[in-house]
């Protein structure tokens, strides 16, 4: 990092990346964004941990393999209702799983 003297005398600072002091991490989020984010992931988590009961070790595979997928696909999703909509029917659809997998 580098020092550099500004016209009203105090100093400015460079980064080897390129120029102005920014944040690596993207754009902001809305508190909004950010708490269905949380929800989201709090979900894949839950789907993870609860397909652990799941015996059969393919069977297994393939239900961690195809939640990962669904999340992906809708990683890119920024609407608010969509995102509403999803973590709903996510929600429900893995319920019914649940029920079937502890019928077994």
């Amino acid at each position: 990092m580098r020092h550099f003297l500004a016209p009203a005398g105090s100093v400015v600072r460079t980064y080897a990346t390129g120029g102005s002091p920014r944040s690596r991490l993207g754009p902001t989020l809305s508190l909004e964004h950010f708490v269905q984010r949380s929800r989201a992931l709090s979900l894949y988590r839950h789907i993870l941990r609860a397909t652990r009961r799941i015996a059969d070790p393919s069977t297994r595979a393939d239900t961690r393999r195809f939640a990962r997928q669904e999340f992906e696909r809708n990683r890119a999703v920024t609407d608010l209702d969509h995102i509403r909509y999803l973590l709903s029917t996510g929600k429900t659809e893995w319920e019914s799983m649940e029920r079937y997998i502890d019928g077994l």
